[in-house]
This record gives C-alpha cells, structure tokens and sequence, in this order.
C-alpha cells in the first residue's frame, strides 16, 4: 500500500508543480485514462497531453486531496480542483477560450498501479458544475 500512496502522491505533487516530464514519467507506457467527456485516451502522452490541457489552460491550478482509501494496487482520491480559467482550455468538443473565470470544483480519481507506475486512471467531476463555474451554462433559475 504504501507504494500506492507514495505513487499517488507524485502524481498530486506533479499536477500541482505543473511539471509536465514527472507526470509523464508515472504512467506505464500503454497507461488508460478515462474522464468525463472522453471515452478513453491511451498511452503516457495521451494521459499527461489531458492533464497538461487543463494545466495550461489554468495556469495557477491545484488540486488539494481532500480523501483517499487505498487498497492494494488502487487508489481512490477525493480532490478539489482550484484555478482560473486564463487561457484556452482544449476539450474532446472542442477548444474552450479562456473565461477569465475561477473555478473551484470538486472529483475522484481512480488509479490503479502496476509496477509501481499508473496504469490505468477514471476521473470523475461533474461537467455542468465546471460549464455553469466559467460562464458557459445558464444559472440554474430560483426555485419559486
């Protein structure tokens, strides 16, 4: 387990160092990464092209774990993800130019470890919550 949680952690420390060649470097080579949006991405590239998009396009973001619960070769990691959207976020519909807007949003990811590396990764946030955050869906009207 600690292995995992170790891995878990330079993923984490990564992501928020934007650091896009340790990143690249924790995923096995034939990595999957299933998101929201997206059916899958697969290989190391694909996987931190996808985590780069959103780092790129919120240059001050963070993700903060806020619950993990390991067993054996998995992880699962409550997060919040912190940033402003300042610049042109590529999307699997399409690219998204910046809102100039916070977002605070709250996921889970899955990642599942093989020989000490990630080897397969699900992603869970909620898209409408993101989408209505940066301007991009209609307020939910008051209820009456």
């Amino acid at each position: 387990m600690t292995d995992t949680k170790q891995l878990a952690g330079r993923f984490v420390e990564a992501f928020n160092a934007h650091d896009e060649k340790a990143l690249l470097a924790l995923d096995t080579p034939d990595s999957t990464l299933s998101a929201p949006g997206i059916a899958a991405v697969h290989g190391a590239q694909a996987s931190t092209g996808y985590a780069m998009a959103w780092l790129n396009a919120f240059p001050d973001a963070r993700m903060v774990v806020r619950n993990e619960i390991i067993t054996g070769d998995t992880i699962v990691q409550e997060f919040t993800f912190k940033g402003t959207h300042t610049a042109t976020l590529s999307a699997p519909g399409g690219d998204i130019p910046a809102t100039n807007r916070p977002l605070s949003g709250r996921g889970a990811q899955v990642l599942k470890v093989r020989d000490g590396l990630i080897a397969d990764t699900q992603l869970y946030f909620d898209q409408v919550d993101v989408l209505t955050q940066l301007g991009l869906m209609p307020a939910l009207a008051a209820a009456r």
